[in-house]
């Protein structure tokens, strides 16, 4: 207490006042309105307001989460949208960030819509977020399941067109449209969008997706089932994710106007009848500076090529590269292409591993979703000693003895690498407990470690510093890398 009456924080002025409300959960700075009128006043003023209807730590796979515990989350995050929003004086104070996730489920969707369709049309919203999540996972959903919360969020966009109109960011999972123009009027309707992102979606019907939007900067598809996207003009859009086509025989993705995109990760379940990806071809139209490239330790699908003009301008700017998931025991030679048609290339990342816990193991499944038994591809250089003089650093997350040629070979051919990270075998910890997970295979004993330095810098003038190293070792850029990997 101060002076006998007020607390001390109370004194304090209004406007840091409400930068501490800011730093709380939303939950916890409306729970101050209660203390007296000036708090009530104070928690209308929040410049940010996120409200999640997804507990820290709680996943829907969790058993212990029941259909009245869904009803229950989700009707607390519309009283919160509610509350905060109805309360706040039309115009007074700029809403910074209103982010909204809540499950779909009932009416829950289209009254949180009203409530941010109404705050968009009385109050200055800087960045308005919606995540749409479905009462189950994807791996649960059933045809059915899809269809059903297809139609729910049609009829929530419909309703709440107002809330739509201002969104600049929207996630939606586990949505199969009826009517295949459903997802044109979402990039057309929503005008204001910087990030969409697809998960699990497609429609009905075979649908050539043509997009054209003049302010998305980052576009997310994953596991999506759209027959052709052909992303024709998007002046802004700076990052793209295309992860798995495994229903089509070719990739039924493609480029027209995208001047400033840099960051191209595409990831696919790689199948025996799939046609092979040209980066020639499908880059043609861009200049990426950072490129990934995901195989799901499944069959190689990209195309290696000889070096070429259109090969040459799709990699002009290329300076990272990551190589995610590569099957085990495969022949890394192929990738030297990469290097080959990357002069600016910086950084070069590759983790080659199984992932059983998300592999199919079983031969007869196997054969039945046509996964292939021979997953590496062959290809070799015409240019034996051609030299790289920009890759200054080269790191390979599981690392075993049949990969010394090929980093010997990286080293010879790029005369300015600084360093080589070697690092032993990763897991998700899900791996870490299967009969077929193998341990690490990196020697431990320092006299072993400097053997293999030696080993791999013979005969190299101005051999890069080698470091071989376990994951407890790595540093902080590498281990987030390696929880992307083992995410992706």
């Amino acid at each position: 207490k101060y002076n006998g009456d007020d607390d001390r924080i109370s004194t304090l002025p209004s406007d840091i006042l409400v930068n501490i409300l800011d730093r709380l959960n939303v939950r916890e700075a409306a729970r101050t309105s209660i203390l007296s009128r000036r708090w009530s006043q104070l928690s209308c003023k929040l410049p940010r307001l996120i409200i999640n209807a997804q507990p820290d730590g709680v996943s829907r796979s969790n058993s212990n989460i029941s259909d009245g515990d869904f009803v229950r989350i989700n009707a607390a995050a519309v009283e919160a949208t509610k509350s905060l929003l109805t309360r706040r004086c039309p115009g007074e104070d700029t809403i910074r960030l209103l982010s909204t996730t809540f499950y779909l489920r009932g009416d829950v969707s289209i009254s949180i819509g009203h409530a941010v369709g109404s705050a968009m049309t009385t109050q200055k919203i800087e960045k308005a977020e919606v995540t749409v999540l479905t009462v189950k996972e994807r791996r649960h959903c059933t045809l059915d399941d899809v269809l059903n919360y297809g139609a729910q969020f049609v009829s929530f966009f419909n309703e709440c067109l107002n809330a739509f109109t201002g969104l600049t960011r929207l996630y939606m999972e586990n949505l199969r449209f009826v009517e295949s123009d459903f997802v044109s009027n979402i990039f057309v309707t929503c005008k204001r969008l910087n990030y969409l992102g697809f998960l699990n979606c497609d429609t009905k019907e075979h649908l050539t997706l043509q997009v054209e939007h003049a302010q998305l900067s980052e576009l997310s598809m994953v596991n999506c089932r759209f027959y052709k996207v052909e992303l024709k003009w998007l002046p802004r859009l700076t990052r793209t994710t295309f992860t798995c086509w495994m229903a089509f025989e070719e990739l039924p993705l493609s480029f027209g106007h995208v001047p400033l995109l840099e960051f191209f990760n595409i990831t696919n379940v790689g199948l025996s009848r799939h046609k092979m990806v040209m980066l020639s071809t499908l880059l043609c139209e861009t200049h990426i500076q950072e490129l990934w490239l995901g195989f799901k330790c499944e069959k190689i699908w990209v195309q290696p090529e000889y070096l070429s003009k259109r090969l040459a301008s799709a990699f002009c700017r290329l300076r990272i590269v990551s190589l995610v998931c590569i099957p085990e025991g495969s022949d890394l030679t192929w990738t030297i292409f990469i290097l080959e048609a990357a002069p600016s290339l910086e950084e070069l990342y590759m983790s080659v591993i199984d992932h059983p816990c998300e592999m199919i193991i079983d031969p007869k499944r196997r054969m039945e979703l046509s996964l292939s038994e021979n997953k590496g591809v062959e290809w070799e250089s015409p240019r034996p000693h051609f030299k790289h003089r920009r890759l200054a650093k080269l790191v390979i997350f599981c690392f075993v003895n049949y990969m010394v040629s090929y980093v010997r070979r990286v080293m010879k051919a790029a005369v300015n690498l600084k360093d080589v990270y070697l690092y032993d075998r990763l897991a998700c910890s899900k791996c870490k407990h299967m009969a077929v997970f193998k341990p690490g295979r990196l020697p431990r004993a320092k006299k072993k470690l400097e053997a293999m330095k030696k080993l791999l810098a013979q005969g190299i003038e101005s051999a890069p510093r080698i470091h071989l190293q376990t994951h407890s070792e790595m540093d902080a850029d590498h281990a987030a890398r390696v929880k992307d990997y083992l995410c992706s």
